[in-house]
């Protein structure tokens, strides 16, 4: 599972910034996805910036006013002599090459294609491309609405919707309440094939209210079959329940779990792909050195910043020796 995030697309505009040719005058995005990766090219390279059917109708374009733009002249889209088609991915390249016949009917100048992500056998259609990744790909901005979710296995508290308060979680009345009324987070557009949580089975009417309330499509809800949240607390069985339904389903793909420690852990128990939301990463079995590297950079970071904090609280009480003449 090749996955890619926002922090990595913002990295890779910065190490590729040399590939976008010097001369474009116009970054023009095709939406939705095109509209991310054109908007990140536009800003770091400061030039114009406008979507495809703007450029198409040859809207004004739009600029703000507490920066000065390259080519800030510009105001109808057509007048640029050079513009940089943009799109997050190519597979087929339909979408693109689509693109490419629209703005070509309509404009006069120099047409560039630039595709982030692109894949060996498809690499020539497109005229720059920022980063090779293969299938099978999913990347941050569209992971809830891939068709990948058809084969996955979701958790319900952090995913679906917020976590409860320690206020609301007393497995009684404020519980229930919270179970009706919880705000929505991140709904799949498509059907899901299981929803797992270490909610309880006791729940599952509220619950599925609930999913239905906010049109989650899904195959299977699994739920715990315990008495109550004390027994569960007890048994620690949250990781090890997701895990087992995660492994006991051959079709399925991938997993999204809220919080990072059960992501790790449902991972290693499944041995499969796990995609955790409070982090934005994957984790992928075989891969454990990339955990750990990220682990120590994150640990060092945090180590960093507490030594800063302390030399500066220090510095306040402790005198420093004034420099000899």
């Amino acid at each position: 599972m090749n996955y890619r995030s926002l922090s990595h697309l913002s990295q890779l505009s910065n190490a590729c910034a040399g590939k976008i040719p010097h001369d474009v005058d116009l970054v023009v995005g095709i939406p939705r996805s095109g509209m991310l990766v054109a908007s990140i090219v536009a800003l770091k390279q400061n030039l114009p910036l406008t979507d495809l059917y703007s450029f198409l109708r040859n809207d004004d374009l739009k600029k703000g006013s507490t920066r000065t733009y390259k080519h800030a002249d510009l105001v109808k889209p057509r007048d640029a002599r050079k513009v940089l088609l943009v799109d997050d991915s190519i597979a087929t390249a339909k979408s693109m090459h689509a693109a490419v016949e629209q703005v070509r009917a309509a404009y006069q100048g120099e047409v560039v294609t630039l595709a982030a992500f692109a894949e060996k056998h498809n690499r020539h259609l497109v005229d720059m491309y920022l980063e090779l990744v293969e299938q099978p790909r999913v990347f941050e901005w569209n992971i809830m609405h891939h068709s990948l979710m058809g084969h996955a296995c979701l958790d319900i508290d952090g995913v679906l919707c917020v976590d409860p308060t320690v206020e609301q979680n007393d497995d009684g009345p404020n519980y229930r309440d919270f179970l009706s009324s919880t705000r929505p987070l991140f709904i799949p557009s498509i059907k899901v094939a299981h929803l797992v949580t270490s909610r309880l089975e006791k729940y599952r009417p509220e619950t599925e209210a609930w999913l239905q309330r906010h049109g989650v499509q899904y195959g299977t809800l699994h739920m715990l079959d315990l008495p109550s949240a004390e027994e569960r607390r007890r048994l620690n069985i949250h990781h090890k329940f997701k895990a087992e339904v995660y492994a006991r389903h051959p079709q399925t793909r991938l997993f999204v779990e809220s919080e990072d420690r059960q992501a790790i852990e449902i991972m290693k128990l499944s041995g499969k792909p796990v995609y955790c939301i409070e982090t934005n990463e994957m984790y992928v079995p075989g891969q454990m050195h990339n955990l750990k590297a990220n682990t120590l950079r994150k640990s060092h970071s945090l180590l960093t910043k507490l030594i800063g904090k302390m030399r500066s609280k220090m510095a306040k009480w402790i005198p420093m020796p004034h420099p000899r003449a």
